[in-house]
């Protein structure tokens, strides 16, 4: 049974102009590095709703050590640390397991 991951991403009001556009083009970058991620997208809100969070993530695994391994690669673990833990202002995030 395939694991999902999702996560939404709530940047400060002070971060950097252009950030958001650069966590998504790194994290889009994993899927290349990270072979236990089956599906992938990521995205910036489109705006149309006062109060959204600014970025989300869904990531599908085959299982839940597949969701661990992503969770705790050294490339994931840089974006977070370089890029958006500087500028998280809240975070959100569910796992589950997907019904065929």
């Amino acid at each position: 049974m395939a694991f999902r991951h999702i996560v939404l991403l709530t940047l400060a009001d002070d971060a950097p102009p252009g950030r958001a556009d650069e966590i998504v083009a790194a994290l889009r970058r994993l899927p290349s590095a990270i072979p236990e991620l089956r599906t992938y997208v990521v995205g910036v809100d489109a705006g149309v709703s006062p109060g959204n969070a600014t970025i989300a993530v869904v990531a599908d695994t085959d299982d839940q050590a597949g969701w661990e391994r992503y969770r705790d690669h050294p490339e994931h673990q840089q974006v977070i640390a370089e890029l958006i833990a500087p500028v998280l202002a809240a975070r959100t995030a569910v796992q589950h397991h997907v019904e065929p």
